[in-house]
Formats: structure tokens, sequence, C-alpha cells
């Protein structure tokens, strides 16, 4: 996960405020649990928003204690409490970590000599959760091998990314998997995977790294592709809020669903037009 699926902050209830940050809080030490101390550094808030919407469509309560952590040992803080679900997402987290920092270092990225950090965190993973390791590792083989291929087809480069994030739903919700939850994290991962070549367009064409949308533009800087692709591009990103909007209201959550709601429905455009270079006036919420 690249850290691009955020609430609208604004438009968040406190107590939602209050829950994202436990979940936050609780996926650390569920890493901690699960895959080590340093895989710990790899978390991003994209899992707490995973952690959100597993345990919701899987009908179990988040319980929430104040407890302590390394980075605020002195004031307790609210903490979701360690569970199944959470190391799960935390050894997901990990092998995500890992196989992107190999990706790095294919790509002459020096960030990819912190894979070591990652690597006995992985092999804790695949111990506990094979199953969603070989499936991250099948479809990122994939996307390496589309990438290598210098594809120019937006929809191919980004199907790998949105299949793993298909089958990794699958994976973690089992017998609470539905057409609808599967569509709804195949949205999501096509999504990252389009706005994370998006934001990097200018840093991958200055390093004369893959991106499709450059591939697909042939423009030098994302400004100029953005201006002269905008209707495409406009259209491509609300086809699948609109799509993410008709699954989520087909999808059965037990509890309050109003944190997921925020970053599927305001979060995920807003961070979109922010990308986009378009601003908040152009957001469609």
């Amino acid at each position: 996960m690249f850290g691009y699926i955020q609430p609208d902050a604004p438009y968040l209830f406190k107590k939602d405020e209050k829950l994202y940050q436990a979940l936050y809080c609780g996926l650390c030490k569920s890493i901690g649990r699960g895959c080590g101390q340093r895989a710990r550094t790899a978390l991003t808030f994209d899992m707490a928003f995973m952690s959100a919407m597993v345990h919701n469509i899987r009908h179990e309560d988040v319980e929430i204690k104040r407890q302590h952590c390394i980075l605020h040992c002195i004031k307790k803080r609210p903490v979701a409490v360690v569970d199944e679900v959470t190391v799960m997402l935390g050894c997901i987290n990990t092998a995500l970590a890992y196989f992107k920092l190999c990706d790095d270092k294919a790509d002459g990225d020096k960030k990819g000599a912190l894979r070591h950090l990652y690597k006995k965190g992985l092999k804790r993973a695949e111990r506990k959760y094979g199953g969603a390791v070989e499936i991250i590792r099948k479809h990122l083989s994939e996307q390496s091998r589309i990438e290598k291929d210098g594809c120019d087809i937006i929809e191919m480069a980004a199907e790998p990314t949105a299949k793993m994030m298909e089958e990794l739903s699958v994976f973690a919700l089992k017998e609470y998997a539905t057409p609808d939850t599967s569509a709804l994290f195949y949205d999501v991962g096509k999504w990252i995977y389009l706005i994370d070549a998006l934001d990097d367009y200018d840093k991958d064409v200055k390093k004369r790294r893959f991106n499709v949308l450059y591939n697909s533009y042939k423009l030098p800087t994302k400004a100029e592709a953005v201006s002269a692709n905008k209707d495409e591009l406009t259209f491509l990103f609300d086809s699948l809020f609109a799509d993410m909007r008709s699954r989520l209201g087909k999808i059965n959550f037990k509890f309050n669903k109003d944190l997921t709601d925020n970053i599927i429905l305001r979060g995920i455009p807003l961070k979109t037009r922010s990308v986009l270079g378009l601003g908040c006036k152009d957001c469609k919420k």
C-alpha cells in the first residue's frame, strides 16, 4: 500500500477520527505481534482503512483500550486491541512493503535497500498467512512482467494490482465475501495503482522508470499530460467512484459505517483531485 487512502478530515466525525487513529495504533501493535518490531515501520493509514472495512463486513466489533506504545510511552492512547483480523492485516502490510521495496530495488531506487528490514517479517507472515503472501507475490510478479514489457494500455497495467486487492479481500473476508465486496476492493486496487502512477509521473519520467500514463500520453510532465487528457482522466476516475458508490450501497455492514463512507465517498475523490491538480472546488462530493 502507498498511503493514499485517507479520509476527508474536515467532514470526519470526532468519534470516527478517534476510531481511525485507534485502528492505526492497533495495527502497529499487531504488526509487532505477527511480524516483529522492524516491520512496524512500514505501516500506513491504508491498512487502517482495511481494518475498518474487514471488521465491519465480518461483523466483528473492535475493542478499544487505552494503552502505551513505543512512540507514546508516557500518556496512554486509545488503541484497538490486537485480534486475528489485525494480525492478518499486519502480515499483509509487511508482505506488501517487502515486495514494494524489491520493486524499488529493481528500478534502481536506493530505497530498495531497506527491503532487508522486512525479510524476517515476511517469513513470519508466510508461516501465518501463506495464502495471502502468495496472492501478493503472484500479482506483483505479473505487474512486474507487464511493466517490463513497456505496457502503454492503462487498464491492462492497473489490472494486477486491482486483482490482488480483490483476492486479498476474499482471503480476509472469508464467508462474508460477496461479488460487491470483491468489486469494491478491485476498484480500490485499481485506483491505488492509477493515483500512484499519476503522482509519480514527473519523478518516473526524470528517472526513466516505467509509468503507464507516460507510455500512453508521451508528454514530458504531469501538468501537460493532465491538461491534454483531462477529460479522459476525469472520466476514468469518476467511473471508478461511481462503481465504488454503487458497490458500497449493496454491502451489509454490521456496525456504523460513517468512517468508511467518508474515506470512499469523500477522501478518495478529494485525493484524486489534489493529485490531478484540479483543487478542492473541482471535487465532486
